[in-house]
């Protein structure tokens, strides 16, 4: 059934916005708020971040001429709206599917979509290099960075601020403060921008006492400039101002992000300025769907939902929450282990251990660099900390894994969710890099479990009083496989199906789920890597004489198991034919993990249609 929304079909363009009649935009809001609610209840995505910024959205469309003006959201997950009022209303239903609009802003989607993002604390980085561009250009459109106060928490982006701070370029940055990241936010950021929300008097004070001087015959205009002037001054007494002042930024705020007035005002007064300005808006995750308010965590990426009871339209046993349950059982007999995230509580299963051993739980806010120094410090101080962390957000944290963890042969065990393709979030989430960048590097350890026996014996062996050095486990997204009669053992390395055949197929993680299958009742040997770093000599001699022998990855081709293997083979007289079935050199977009795997012919079909192929049988 189609729902008419009178106000949104009539904007193509933001011109179209600017032309509606600013009493009809409260009525426009409600229209968006409507179309994301129903669109992520039947796709799934990032519900609650975009629900807090529709007013923010509409308001910079308003204030800035897109795409002259570059608008770039860190993170990009809270990009719904401005798409649905940048001529994509009409695909908005398309969103994560394959062939769809993306979840994220990506330029070669559209003109206005200034700046690839998918991960946090970049974009005020990529708005001053475009304000300084146009600065050298000579023209004079705006670069405006929308970063939430979670984003605040890495590293980048004080970086950025301190660089930019020294300017005098057309960068805005819009602090959207909802007091979340994806989890609660924590640290002295928080703290500090506690301390500033209560301080919105003084705003108010600083206006009415300008007026007041200015009211006194011959000398109130003389004592409004020798204020001004010394500014910086009265404001540490009454205010003590704020970190962003000290960078170079002029700050306003805090403003309320959803007065559409208020923003409008803030806005354009922003664009006055001969400074770099940070505006500091409060918004409210999830505002306008009361599940979402109410648990605006669980409402941050979620899965299809019922729209009337905010309830899941999908299984709650994963490997997550499995990782976690381990975990505090482990825990339990093992006062040493600690538990470590980066904003990712609940997305990473660590709720129950943070409920249950508080003081062994440590939330460092996204901020995955620390987090892994963090841990060798607790590491080489007798303690035995886990990091769980996604995939593609552990790419962030690469020079700490050698230099402070491997070259000290470290025992940290970081548990890498989200490993292989993750679907819907598309190419800057895709947990496909991991095994070609780890693998690398000495001193390093990585299980990759297929089931949940083999992600218990896993960590049980990386938690072992013995274990040294890094120790990596890595699952992918979802449940585990469910394979019949078959049962998982504790080995590094299981050899099943055909023991005899001339043909061997290895792998690994989830795919083995569908190689098992595919192979029934051909003569194939099957070679299962339930520890796929270090190549134990063991797996060599298996394969050495086999006639013919298949990867399949799901990782990348370059720099995988499947061509490490393949050089030791070939190094020790190998004379038969390789067939690596991985991610060739590309990156992956945005579809189902079932629809991923097809393309790349890892799915159960393909697999068993090349193995009956090459093996010649009936």
């Amino acid at each position: 059934m189609n729902i008419i929304r009178p106000l949104l079909e009539n904007i193509e363009t933001p011109d179209d916005l600017k032309k509606l009649d600013a009493k009809k935009l409260p009525f426009l809001c409600e229209e968006i708020r409507e179309a994301l609610i129903g669109t992520v209840s039947k796709n799934g995505g990032h519900l609650a971040s975009n629900l807090g910024v529709v007013e923010l959205t509409v308001a910079l469309h308003r204030a800035f001429d897109a795409p002259s003006d570059k608008i770039i959201f860190d993170v990009g997950h809270q990009c719904y709206t401005h798409k649905i009022l940048t001529g994509r209303y009409d695909k908005i239903n398309t969103i994560r599917q394959k062939n769809g609009l993306s979840g994220f802003p990506r330029p070669f989607e559209s003109k206005y979509d200034a700046f690839s993002t998918g991960h946090s604390s970049t974009s005020i980085s990529a708005a001053y290099g475009i304000s300084e561009a146009n600065r050298l250009a000579g023209n004079d459109n705006y670069a405006i960075a929308v970063i939430g106060d979670g984003s605040f928490s890495g590293g980048l982006a004080y970086e950025a601020m301190n660089n930019a701070g020294r300017g005098k370029n057309k960068l805005i940055v819009i602090l959207n403060d909802n007091k979340m990241s994806i989890s609660r936010n924590v640290g002295s950021m928080a703290r500090h921008l506690a301390i500033v929300r209560s301080k919105k008097g003084y705003y108010r004070f600083k206006e009415g006492f300008e007026k007041i001087l200015l009211k006194i015959p011959f000398l109130g205009k003389k004592l409004r400039n020798f204020i001004v002037k010394s500014k910086l001054s009265i404001k540490n007494i009454l205010y003590h101002s704020t970190i962003f002042e000290n960078m170079g930024f002029m700050y306003m705020g805090p403003v309320d992000g959803h007065n559409l007035n208020t923003l409008s005002d803030t806005l354009e007064a922003a664009k006055t300025c001969k400074q770099p300005v940070i505006i500091h808006i409060m918004t409210k995750k999830g505002k306008g769907y009361e599940f979402a308010e109410k648990k605006p965590s669980q409402f941050h990426g979620i899965p299809k939902f019922d729209i009337e009871t905010g309830d899941y339209i999908t299984s709650e046993d994963s490997f997550s929450y499995n990782f976690g349950k381990i975990l505090c059982d482990m825990a339990e007999k093992d006062e040493k282990i600690c538990a470590i995230t980066a904003a990712m509580t609940e997305g990473t299963g660590l709720s129950l251990f943070r409920e249950k051993y508080k003081d062994r739980f440590y939330d460092v806010g996204i901020a995955e660099q620390h987090a892994i120094t963090f841990a060798c410090g607790l590491a080489i101080s007798g303690m035995k900390p886990v990091f769980a962390v996604y995939s593609s957000f552990l790419q962030r944290g690469y020079d700490q894994i050698i230099h402070d963890a491997a070259i000290q042969n470290l025992n940290i065990v970081i548990a890498v969710d989200r490993a292989g393709f993750v679907g819907e979030d598309g190419e800057t989430h895709q947990g496909i890099f991991d095994v070609s960048f780890l693998n690398a590097i000495p001193n390093v350890t990585i299980y990759s479990p297929s089931t949940y026996s083999d992600l218990k014996t896993a960590m049980k062996k990386s938690l072992a009083n013995d274990a040294k050095g890094v120790q990596i486990i890595r699952y992918p997204r979802g449940s585990a496989c469910n394979i019949k009669n078959y049962k998982t053992s504790n080995k590094k390395i299981e050899v099943l199906g055909d023991k005899n055949s001339e043909y061997a197929a290895v792998t690994y993680g989830r795919i083995f789920g569908n190689v098992y299958p595919a192979s029934k009742n051909l003569p194939i040997k099957i070679i299962k890597l339930n520890c796929i770093k270090p190549i134990s000599k063991k797996l060599i001699e298996e394969l050495i004489n086999h006639k013919k022998i298949f990867f399949f990855e799901e990782g990348m081709k370059s720099g995988g198991i499947s061509e490490k293997i393949s050089v030791l083979l070939y190094e020790n007289g190998y004379s038969g034919k390789i067939k690596i079935n991985a991610i060739k050199n590309e990156f992956i977009s945005h579809a189902s993990v079932d629809e991923l795997l097809a393309k790349q012919k890892l799915d159960t079909d393909s697999i068993r249609k090349l193995l009956k192929e090459e093996t010649n049988a009936p």
